[in-house]
C-alpha cells in the first residue's frame, strides 16, 4: 500500500462540534463516568443496560451473559466477554488480524516518522510513543492501522499476532472525543490524549499496540498489570519487563481494554508485513478478521 488512508476533510459541523471539547474538564468528567458505571445499584445498572442496548442496538446474542441482571454494574456488561467462537481466527498462521471490533480511521505506511489522522493531520511516531525517539525509530518506513471503536462494539482488545512483551509506557494527556469530528479537526489528537503503550517482540520483529483514552474513558487496563489509569498522574511513566519473565501473548489472546470505549492503534516495523489492499477508511472490522499478511521474508523464517 503506498498511500495512507484516512478519514475525509472536516465539515463546519465538525468544528461546531469539536470546539466546545476544549474547555471541558476531561478528566473530571471521565471520572464521574468512573463512578457511574461501577454502580451496583441493580434497578440503576439494569436501566443503564437495557437503555445503551435498545439506543445503540447491541448485538447480546454474541454475549456469554445476554442478560442485563448477569453484571455487576455497566462497565462490567461494556467490558463484556463474548461466547466460545464468536470471533473466530484465520486459517492463515501468517495473518495479522484486528485487534478489535470497530471501524477503520486510518491505514498505511509509517511514511519516515509521520502517522496520518485525517486529511491535512499527522502526527509523529515519537509523540505517539511518549517522546522516545530512539524506540520511535523502530517503526519508521512501517506499517499502521487505527482502529475507532463505537459504543455498541465490542471492548477487548486482543493481540494482532504473537509477541512477548518488552515495554509499556502511560502517557497522559487531555481526554478528547475520538470520534471522527474530532479526529479530523483536532490536531495531533492521538498524541494528545491520554494513553498506553504497550510493545511487544516477535518473529516478525517490533510490534506497539496504543490504547488511547478518550473523554469518559479514563480507565485503561491491561491483563499483566490490571488498571494503569487511573490516576493520570503529570509525568510519563514506563515499565521495563525482564524477558526471562515476560508476558507472552498468542494472536488472538486478550491484551487489554476500555473501560468505556475509544481507539486502538497498531504499528510494525519496516519489512514485517503489508496491509490488504482492499481495505477502506471507514470499513468495519472485527476482532479476529485478517487485515494483512506478514511479508514472504518473515513467512519463510517463521
Amino acid at each position: 500500500m503506498s498511500t495512507s488512508k484516512s478519514r475525509e476533510t472536516a465539515s463546519f459541523s465538525d468544528w461546531a462540534k469539536s470546539l466546545p471539547l476544549y474547555p471541558l474538564p476531561h478528566h473530571a468528567i471521565s471520572r464521574l463516568t468512573l463512578a457511574v458505571t461501577r454502580c451496583r445499584w441493580s434497578w440503576l445498572k439494569n436501566a443503564l443496560i437495557n437503555a445503551f442496548v435498545r439506543a445503540f442496538k447491541v448485538d447480546m446474542s454474541e454475549a456469554a451473559a445476554p442478560e442485563a441482571t448477569a453484571y455487576e454494574h455497566f462497565n462490567a456488561f461494556f467490558t463484556r466477554e463474548l461466547k466460545p467462537g464468536a470471533r473466530p481466527l484465520p486459517d492463515s498462521p501468517t495473518a495479522i488480524i484486528s485487534p478489535a471490533d470497530g471501524a477503520i480511521s486510518a491505514i498505511g505506511p509509517i511514511e519516515h516518522d509521520q502517522l496520518l489522522q485525517a486529511k491535512g493531520h499527522t502526527y509523529s511516531v515519537a509523540d505517539l510513543l511518549g517522546g522516545d525517539t530512539e524506540l520511535a525509530q523502530r517503526f519508521h518506513g512501517g506499517r499502521f492501522v487505527t482502529v475507532y471503536l463505537s459504543p455498541r462494539d465490542y471492548h477487548r482488545i486482543h493481540m494482532p499476532c504473537a509477541g512477548k512483551l518488552q515495554r509499556m509506557i502511560h502517557v497522559p494527556g487531555r481526554l478528547f472525543s475520538v470520534g471522527a469530528h474530532t479526529v479530523r479537526t483536532v490536531p495531533r489528537l492521538f498524541a494528545r490524549n491520554e494513553r498506553v503503550v504497550n510493545l511487544f517482540e516477535g518473529e516478525h520483529g517490533p510490534m506497539a499496540i496504543v490504547l488511547v483514552g478518550a473523554i469518559n474513558v479514563g480507565s485503561i487496563e491491561t491483563v499483566w498489570s490490571g488498571v494503569v489509569t487511573p490516576p493520570a498522574g503529570k509525568r510519563v511513566r514506563s515499565w521495563e519487563y525482564d524477558q526471562q519473565n515476560a508476558t507472552q501473548l498468542a494472536r488472538g489472546d486478550e491484551l487489554g481494554r476500555f473501560n468505556m470505549g475509544s481507539t486502538a492503534i497498531v504499528l510494525f516495523g519496516p519489512g514485517q508485513m503489508e496491509w490488504d489492499n482492499t481495505l477502506e477508511n471507514e470499513q468495519k472490522v472485527r476482532m479476529g478478521q485478517a487485515l494483512g499478511e506478514l511479508t514472504v521474508e518473515q513467512k519463510q523464517s517463521a
